[in-house]
Order: structure tokens, then C-alpha cells, then sequence
């Protein structure tokens, strides 16, 4: 009774603490209270690393103004006594929404091409003039719930929008107002991937979009900060004025991690990066980005796995993220990876500490966890003076715990926000939380009891039994009734027993037919609880903790446990398809020497080289597919009539399982090309199907520039419900063309003349065509169009790369023959769609037959895996010999790509990117054997059989681990089944910013 009436005294003092004696006050009169708090006789964590024991903390006006053994406790002191009791400094959340309400979703039918705002920035998404106290509603109710987590402060931000605005310090205390709340109104400044809600402005409509967007918005600012700009950007003014604050970036997953993290590189700036949780699956790739970052623990549930059939379907990534992911905080720590922890990204903030302590289970240490919490958000804020620790001078923020605030069994009593405390468990309140034993009837009966200080619960077993129980506890005393052992009657008994024993109850037990009995409950000893908890934390150890699921390059199924290098291979005695003026070589060598086709001959031999015997079989320089949408996040950014500013190379995805299938069919090389959305598409990235390697690392060295532009149906829209952007018809697709390159022309000339300019990245990339640095593939397919495109890139002096598609090639096969365009096209695809009519199986070999340089491309997840077999198809419709088809889908697109002087065929000096076939290479009985690139086997027939069997016995054991989940009662979720999504020319992603 008396620490109540101590807490009620604080509680008034703070009241008083809180007032502003500038204030005129109608309520009565002013009084400031001065008093101190002493906090004694407790364990304090001061912070991660310096602990003391039974000492005092001494607080006044919400500030700690000492800490130590030894304080000086000034006479007109609250004095709490905290023997037995801990104390640490109170969490901080560093990447909350808290108080802030997301603006509703805009409405409307029709797209939006312009801003809606003027004034501003071009663009509705970016909007860093946004303040979040602008819109900022304190939550009792949030608060409340952060308290029972252990928070004291968070920052939040207006969760909407590529660039948000700026973010603010809250301190979390129920019994003040925003005056004494808000810690810092400006401490960070917000970015995402993400559109705002609350416009419908097209633009951006891809995560490559987004990067391309920001890019843009990081030089207009630099040349809007010159001076020479004419009119007001208030949002290019708060740009620049929040340069000097902390800079968040939610990526929300590995990939966007890096992506993220290299759009801030372009222009020295280092975000602060919330991760998804994935980023053990790169941990080389995380810790080179220098990041700090913000970690959700969000961990996925275990899968119900009871249904056979249904968990078949289950993928072996899947499974592993539900093994693997509470081990990511553990891993990012070893790997020298700084992070703060968030409730970001949590369905229910209550599963927070449950996901906590599976990760500190997982290997996470308390010293980290607690860093994670406190100092280290405080330290990115700016403010380790006042929060985080519980030095003199900062916030008396802290909690009072039971015990180890990482122990399960550990209760929160108190958290102090600014010297005032909410109560979460009355430590007043005698704890009877265990395990019990009694006799009743000569029965023996075990009894645990949790929650005893707030909502107490009991489960009560006799034998094998567990018995329907409820319990009640108040002022000392235990009421509790449980049903009887026997089943076939309704019956109950009913206990009432005094608490106030050290270990044990003592009372009374009625029984069913009135008689009543002593009723004694011991208390198990402490020893013995414990060794049970240990040996049921060993137990759990053994299935759900200890063990992870290796993780391979890339993670999911087919990944290589160690990254594949490259070797000195010694093929003997193979069929040779040279491409080159040797032709096809029988009985014949290859010798693959440090990533290089070192000799090809007779009797070959190097001591060093794996010999592989190749008789019967046959090599021939890897597939190239020139157009290609696999390994892609993103396809198209259909925001604008040209999204020239935009890369592909941006939104690689190194764990498509499409690499893994298409190098079992032979492909070593792909043009992956922006879609057809627009006239004037996106830039293409050229990459080697490294299966394993990070993004960065499939793009060719020194990749040719190449660039995706449309024509036809797609890009004006035909098959469009709310066709409303120009073009609308194939006239306004020619004019789109002419002009973009008048003013690509015009800005080209201003930077060249050395007078100031405004960078304009979209221009840049169109000024590269018409200097000859880039080159265009062009979506075609009415020889109409393709001749119009011809003329205008004529007027503009240069030439057309490549027309891919292009189904009436063989009406002007004549005409791309003078200009010196290439032709990629389809073996025997038309009909799909109305302009393709016209289409015919014998259009290659016109083409070729002509003189045009002609390829034949998948454009198709599926059949890129096939390309040999449709480059045959050459040979039935037109003649076209076996070797000129074969370079169809090799030297021919290497030639388009300028990439043939080192892929596309075998020459000494070249690429070492072969095919070891086991039969001839247009069979449709022909197997690709081995698959490799630059010396390196990325794809083995033989081991994809022995991986075949560990990905079958990997799944069996993640399956039994879920099943101990579910019989431990734990939670899991249904299984899902997924489809994945290929992506082709006209698939749109809408801004999505899923873990890719």
C-alpha cells in the first residue's frame, strides 16, 4: 500500500513537471514539485555494457541526475526500494508510423500523366516538404501496447510515398502532452520504393521507375540549389534543406537493400536501410554496402504440413525462410553488420518479443539485442546524450524488471517514460507464478500457474490427464475450481487457499459432495524448475534453433552450397561446332583454361585439366537469347511515353529459377529487354547466366548500351481500357520518335557548347543513340512501321540495331539490308495477337538468305530453354544449313549484341561459354550435359540428379520440424500454393516492391 501511494506521488509530481509556467493557468494555483526519486538497491543496466548491482538510480524533472553505488540521495527524496528488481534503459524504435494516420487510397478512373500539385516537384510522389507533426495524433492505446514491449520512444514518419518527408522523436508518456512529448519534431528524413496513395499520378510504375525517379530528383536539386532556376520547388527546397538529417530508406528486402543502397552511392549518401529480414541469404553483399539497418523480426509462421499432397507444393525457399530467418539478426552480428531492431512490418506488435527471443534462441546475443534497442537508434538519431542509456543527463526512460529482461520468465513491472512510470505488472502483487504439487483423494495432481500478477491461468494434469481449471488471485488468497477425474460425470472441486507462504498454498478443498479436505500445495524447488527449463530449452534447441538449413548461392532450391569456380577443363575427342571457317570439327579437343578457350585440336593435353571424355557427344559456343524477360523484378515503366532513364540492370533478379533452367537447356548469355509499354522503352541489362553470382555480377564487363523501343499495338494502346496517353496511333508513334530526338538533339548540343545545363538522364541516354554510344532494339512487327522507324533514325543520322520480332521482316527484308539493321525474330510464333497475321515460318531464313544478320529469340521463359530446337526449324522451313541455324541462336546474336568478339563461337581467346551436348545440337533429343561459362560449370546434369535427392531429403526434415511445431501447440499457417509469375513484354508490375 505504501508504493502505491509512492507511485500516485510521482504520478502527481509529473504532472507538475509537465506544466509550462509561461502558460496562464485557470485551474488553480501553480506549483512546481522539485523532488528527487530514488530508485534503490537494484541491478542497473546503465547501458549494454556497463551494469551495476544493488544500486540507485535518482531522478528529478524526467532527467537522471545520478546513477551509481554510491549516489548522494538529497533529503527531499521519493525513495523506492528495488531489491531483488532490475532496471534498464527503456527501447526505442526507431521506424514507426506511430500517431500517424496514411491518407486514403486516391480515386478514379483514368490515369494521371501530370502532378496535381503546383509548386512542388514534377512528380506527387516525392513530397520531402512533408512534416509528420503536421498530421500527428498522439495514441494512448499504441502507447500503451509499445510499453508492454519495453519501448519508451519511437520515431515516426508518414509511412507514404517515394520521398516522405521528415520523421520525429516521440517519447511515449501517457501523462503529458506534445509539448513535453515530442523529444525532436525533425530527426529523419523518409524514402521508399513505394508510390503515394494518396496520388494517381502514373509515373513512376516499376521499381526501376522508383530508382530511375530518385536519380533525377537527387540532380534536379543540385542544379535547383545553383540558383538557376527561374521558379519556387518548395519540395527541391526541403530536399536540400534535409540533407543533414538521418536518412531512412525502407527496402523492405535483400535485393532493394542493394538497390537502394546504390542509388544512394551515386550521390555520396549513406541511408539507414530497413531490411526485410532476408539478408543472411548476401551477408558479403549487406555488410559492403556500409548500411546500417533497421531490422524487422518478422518471422514467417511454420507451414501445416499434415495435408502430403498440399505440402508437396510447398517451395524448398519457403521452407528455409521459416528456418533460416530467425537467425538473420545472429549472422548480420557475427558479420560486423550494425543494426537497430523495429515492431516494422509485425501483423501483431504482441508477437515482438516472441520473435525476439526465438532470435536471441537462434543465436543473437543479449549484449547485441539490447544495443539494438537502445544505443544504437539513439546513436543514429543523434541523441545518445539523452536516450538509450542511463547516464546523468539523459531521459529517465527505463524499465523494472524481475530479472533478465531477455528471460522468458521475466516480468516488466514498470516503464518509466521522462520520470513518469506506467504500470504494466504490479510488482506490489506477490508472484505464484509455477509448478506446484498436491494429493487430493489420494491423487496425485500437478499444477503450473503463469500470470499471476496480471490475468492468472493454471493448467492442472493428474496422470495423463489435464483437467478443465479456472483460477483466480487476489489479495493473497487463491480461489480455483477443476473438474474431477472422472469422465463420466459433470463434477467439480473447489479450492480456496492462502497465498502468503513463502513456496506453497495452504486452504481448504470442497469436494463434489460437500465434504471438505486441507488442501497443501508445495512449490517445486527452484533447482529443480530450472533444470526442467533447461532441459526443455535443449530439447527445443535440438529441432527449431540450433539447426539451420544451409544457405546456398542463390538460396532456394538448386543453389550451389559453395559458388561454383572456374577450372581447367580437358574435353577429349568431342564434335566440334566451331561457328567459325573451321565448321564442325570431329574427334576433335578443347582445352578451357583460366575462363578462356585455350586451344582447340588434336591429342591435347595439360597435366593441370579435369579430362572429361566427350565421344558421341557435341560442343558448340553457349545460346544467347537476345530477347529475353527472365531474371527480371521489373519489365516495364509504363508511367510516361518514354522511360528511357530507366535500366533493367536495376532490377536484375540473381534467384530467378528461370537462370537454373534455361542454363539446362544451354543458354549462357541473354539480353534481358525493358517491355513494350511505351515507344521509347528502357535500357536492356546484357547478362551471363552466373546462376549463384549477386546481380551485379551477371552483367557483362563493359556491357554494350543497348535500349528497348516499340512499335504497334502495345505501345499505342490498342488492348488499353483507358487508352488515353499519347500516342494513340501509329502516326503518333512516329512523332513521339521525332520529338524525343529533337530534343535529346538540342540538349546534347547545350552540353557540348559548355554552358550551365539541368541533367536530364532521360536525354543523356537518348543523346548516346544519336552519338552512336547506344544501341536500339526495336518490338516490331508491320513492315509499314519498321520502315517509318528506318527513316526517322536516317534523319537523325544513325542507325537502327536491331528490329526483334519482326514478323514481316521477309516484306522488307531488302530495306533492312541497306540500312544495316538486324533481325531477332520468332521460328514459328503468329496469330496471337492481330498484327501478327502476316507472320510466316520461312521469315528467318528470307532474312538470313538476304544478307540480314538474323537471330532467333525466345521472349519466353518456356522456350528459351529450347532454343536449339527452334533455331532447327530453320532448316525445314527455308533450307537454312544446320551450322547457319545453329548460329542463329550463338554468333549471330553475339553479332547483334557486339558482344562477338568474345562469345558465340569456339576460338581461341574467346569466352570460355561451351555446351557439352550428349547428341547432335538441333536434335530435340539433345541434352545439354554441361552448361558452362567462363570456365565455371554452372549447370551438371549428373549433379543436378544428386541435387534432385538433397532438396527431397531437405524438405523432409523442415516438414518434421514443422509437424513439432504444431504438436507443441504452436501456431503455423496454411499452405499457399504459388504460381510464378513470367514475366513478358506487356507485363506491368505497378509499383510493387516485393523481397526480389
Amino acid at each position: 500500500m505504501i508504493k502505491t501511494h509512492l507511485r500516485l506521488l510521482i504520478l502527481m509530481c509529473s504532472f507538475s513537471l509537465f506544466a509550462q509556467d509561461y502558460f496562464p493557468s485557470n485551474s488553480g494555483v501553480i506549483a512546481n514539485n522539485t523532488n528527487y526519486t530514488a530508485l534503490t538497491n537494484a541491478k542497473i543496466h546503465i547501458s549494454p555494457t556497463e551494469v551495476i548491482d544493488k544500486g540507485t538510480l535518482l531522478i528529478k524533472n524526467g532527467k537522471v541526475v545520478g546513477v551509481g553505488k554510491s549516489v548522494t540521495i538529497p533529503a527531499n527524496t521519493t525513495r523506492i526500494d528495488l531489491t531483488g528488481k532490475e532496471i534498464y534503459p527503456s527501447f526505442i524504435d526507431i521506424y514507426t508510423s506511430f500517431g500517424v494516420k496514411t491518407p486514403k487510397r486516391a480515386t478514379g478512373n483514368f490515369p494521371q500523366y501530370e502532378a496535381s500539385r503546383s509548386g512542388f516537384y514534377w512528380n506527387d510522389h516525392i513530397m520531402p516538404e512533408q512534416d509528420v507533426m503536421a498530421t500527428f495524433k498522439y495514441d494512448e492505446k499504441t502507447a500503451s501496447e509499445m510499453h508492454k514491449l519495453g519501448f519508451g520512444v519511437v520515431n515516426t514518419h508518414m509511412p507514404d510515398g517515394i520521398v516522405r518527408g521528415t520523421g520525429a522523436l516521440i517519447a511515449l508518456n501517457n501523462n503529458a502532452d506534445n509539448s513535453m512529448r515530442v523529444v525532436d519534431g525533425e530527426t529523419s528524413q523518409h524514402l521508399s520504393f513505394r508510390k503515394s496513395v494518396a496520388s494517381r499520378q502514373s509515373y513512376p510504375s516499376s521499381l526501376m521507375g522508383s530508382m530511375a525517379l530518385l536519380r533525377q530528383m537527387y540532380d534536379d536539386a543540385k542544379w535547383y540549389a545553383s540558383g538557376k532556376v527561374a521558379t519556387r520547388d518548395l519540395s527541391l527546397e526541403a530536399l536540400n534543406k534535409n540533407t543533414g538529417l538521418l536518412q531512412i530508406f525502407e527496402a523492405n528486402g535483400r535485393a532493394n537493400v542493394m538497390r537502394a543502397d546504390k542509388v544512394g552511392d551515386a550521390y555520396n549518401i549513406q541511408y539507414t536501410i530497413v531490411g526485410g529480414g532476408d539478408e543472411y541469404e548476401r551477408l558479403d553483399e549487406i555488410k559492403s554496402t556500409n548500411a546500417t539497418l533497421i531490422l524487422p523480426i518478422d518471422f514467417r509462421l511454420a507451414y501445416d504440413v499434415d495435408n502430403a499432397f498440399l505440402a508437396k507444393t510447398l517451395s524448398l525457399s519457403d521452407m528455409r525462410a521459416w528456418n533460416q530467418e530467425p537467425h538473420n539478426p545472429r549472422l548480420l552480428a557475427e558479420n560486423g553488420v550494425t543494426f537497430a531492431l523495429t515492431t516494422h512490418g509485425l501483423k501483431s506488435k504482441k508477437s515482438f518479443k516472441t520473435n525476439l527471443m526465438k532470435a536471441i534462441e537462434s543465436g543473437l546475443s543479449k549484449q547485441t539485442a539490447l544495443e539494438a534497442l537502445t544505443t544504437i537508434p539513439a546513436r543514429l538519431l543523434g541523441k545518445s546524450n539523452e536516450i538509450g542509456t542511463l547516464k546523468a543527463g539523459s531521459y529517465a526512460n527505463f524499465l523494472i524488471t524481475s530479472g533478465d529482461i531477455f528471460d522468458k520468465k521475466t516480468k516488466l513491472y514498470e516503464n518509466w517514460v521522462q520520470g513518469t512510470p506506467h504500470v504494466i505488472t504490479n510488482m506490489n502483487i506477490k508472484d505464484i507464478d509455477g509448478d506446484y504439487s498436491f494429493k487430493l483423494t489420494g491423487k496425485d495432481y500437478n499444477l503450473t500457474i503463469s500470470g499471476s500478477a496480471s490475468k492468472p491461468s493454471a493448467k492442472l494434469i493428474s496422470g495423463d490427464k489435464e483437467l478443465g481449471t479456472k483460477l483466480n488471485y487476489s489479495n493473497d488468497w487463491v480461489t480455483m475450481t477443476f473438474k474431477t477425474l472422472d469422465n463420466t460425470k459433470t463434477e467439480y472441486i473447489r479450492v480456496v487457499a492462502s497465498a502468503s507462504g513463502a513456496n506453497s498454498l495452504n486452504g481448504k478443498a470442497t469436494l463434489p459432495n460437500g465434504n471438505e479436505l486441507a488442501f497443501y500445495a508445495n512449490k517445486a524447488k527452484k533447482e529443480m524448475a530450472e533444470d526442467k527449463m533447461d532441459g526443455m530449452k535443449k530439447d527445443k534447441k535440438k529441432d527449431a534453433t540450433s539447426y539451420m538449413s544451409p544457405v546456398t548461392y542463390p538460396n532456394l532450391a538448386y543453389g550451389f552450397t559453395e559458388k561454383p569456380k572456374s577450372e581447367t577443363l580437358l574435353f577429349k575427342n568431342a564434335t566440334i561446332w566451331t561457328n567459325e571457317s573451321d565448321g564442325v570439327l570431329e574427334n576433335t579437343d578443347l582445352l578451357i583454361k583460366d575462363g578462356k578457350i585455350a586451344k582447340v585440336g588434336k591429342d591435347l593435353t595439360d597435366k593441370r585439366a579435369t579430362i572429361i571424355d566427350a565421344s558421341g557427344k557435341h560442343i558448340t559456343a553457349g545460346i544467347i537469347d537476345e530477347h529475353s524477360h527472365i531474371a527480371a523484378a521489373s519489365i516495364n515503366e509504363g508511367g510516361h511515353n518514354s522511360s528511357a532513364e530507366v535500366t533493367i540492370e536495376d532490377v536484375i533478379d540473381d534467384e530467378d529459377i528461370d537462370i537454373y533452367r534455361n542454363l539446362a537447356g544451354g543458354v549462357t548469355s541473354i539480353q534481358i529487354l525493358h517491355g513494350s509499354a511505351n515507344p521509347i522503352g528502357g535500357q536492356s541489362a546484357i547478362i551471363k547466366l552466373k546462376w549463384g553470382e549477386s546481380a551485379d555480377d551477371l552483367v557483362y564487363d563493359n556491357t554494350p548500351k543497348f535500349i528497348k523501343f516499340a512499335l504497334g499495338e502495345n505501345v499505342k494502346q490498342s488492348r488499353s481500357r483507358f487508352n488515353v496517353r499519347f500516342p494513340q496511333s501509329r502516326m503518333g508513334v512516329e512523332q513521339v520518335f521525332m520529338d524525343y530526338f529533337s530534343r535529346a538533339k538540342a540538349y546534347d548540343e547545350l552540353k557540348k557548347s559548355g554552358k550551365p545545363y539541368r541533367k536530364d538522364t532521360e536525354m543523356e541516354v537518348l543523346a548516346e543513340i544519336l552519338n552512336k554510344e547506344r544501341f536500339i532494339s526495336c518490338h516490331s512487327y508491320v513492315q509499314s512501321e519498321i520502315n517509318m522507324l528506318m527513316k526517322v533514325a536516317e534523319q537523325f543520322d544513325f542507325n537502327i540495331n536491331t528490329f526483334t520480332h519482326i514478323l514481316e521482316g521477309y516484306k522488307v527484308a531488302d530495306k533492312m539490308k541497306s540500312h544495316g539493321v538486324g533481325g531477332s525474330t520468332f521460328s514459328d510464333w503468329w496469330a496471337y495477337k492481330y498484327e501478327v497475321n502476316d507472320a510466316i515460318p520461312y521469315n528467318a531464313a528470307i532474312m538470313h538468305n538476304v544478307g540480314v544478320v538474323t537471330a532467333i529469340n525466345s521472349d519466353d521463359a518456356e522456350m528459351s530453354r529450347r532454343l536449339n530446337q527452334e533455331a532447327a526449324k530453320s532448316v525445314k522451313y527455308g533450307g537454312v544449313s544446320e551450322e547457319d541455324a545453329l548460329k542463329f541462336v550463338t554468333l549471330n546474336p553475339a553479332k547483334l549484341l557486339h558482344l562477338d568478339d568474345r562469345v558465340g563461337s569456339i576460338k581461341e581467346g574467346k569466352d570460355a561459354d561451351v555446351v557439352l551436348w550428349s547428341d547432335h545440337p538441333l536434335s530435340i533429343y539433345a541434352k545439354a550435359e554441361k552448361t558452362i561459362i567462363e570456365g565455371t560449370t554452372y549447370f551438371d546434369i549428373e549433379k543436378d540428379k544428386q541435387m534432385r535427392e538433397a532438396i527431397k531429403k531437405e524438405k523432409s526434415t523442415l516438414v518434421n520440424m514443422m509437424l513439432q511445431e504444431k504438436n507443441k501447440g504452436l501456431k503455423t499457417q496454411p499452405v499457399k500454393k504459388k504460381e510464378k509469375v513470367l514475366l513478358h513484354c506487356d507485363s506491368m508490375d505497378f509499383n510493387t516492391t516485393e523481397k526480389k
